[in-house]
């Protein structure tokens, strides 16, 4: 059976495509694509039915990433369905969270950076009003982090 993670941020044009894609990309490397589905979603909404921001798109494809991406709204279907919710900052994990009261569905909900060895618990820093290397910054904040959340998993 398929571990299901989900990647959430707030616009869904940002760092929780670029997260997909990065877990996708270290699924691929260790020939386990198979035993995971991964997707990404926004708490807002605000960008449903956009493409992934360009400036997002081009620093990913200057580290030799390549993807595509259309935003969506996470809805408490996500959250039930499921096995993980990775989110990018507290705020997202408020906004997840408050879809339901329900305690285990809450445990399904983890900070991205609780994985990341140089900013264990902070936020991932949303990009979207600063310059080419808060792109940058996200993308190896990103990278190491799905990396070591994939690294996680498949010993459980």
């Amino acid at each position: 059976m398929q571990q299901k993670v989900i990647f959430v941020c707030l616009g869904n044009i940002c760092r929780s495509p670029l997260a997909k894609a990065l877990f996708e990309k270290h699924l691929h490397e260790k020939g386990v694509s198979a035993e995971f589905l991964a997707d990404s979603a926004g708490t807002s909404g605000n960008h449903a039915g956009e493409k992934a921001d360009s400036r997002t798109l081009l620093n990913a494809r200057q580290n030799g990433l390549i993807f595509s991406h259309t935003a969506k709204k996470f809805t408490l279907e996500h959250l039930q369905t499921y096995d993980m919710v990775v989110v990018m900052d507290r705020s997202n994990e408020r906004n997840v969270k408050s879809l339901s009261d329900n305690i285990q569905l809450h445990n399904k909900v983890h900070l991205m950076r609780n994985w990341d060895t140089e900013g264990p618990g902070e936020d991932v820093p949303d990009p979207w009003y600063g310059g080419s290397e808060g792109f940058e910054e996200v993308f190896q904040i990103l990278n190491r982090s799905t990396s070591a959340l994939l690294r996680e998993l498949l010993i459980r």
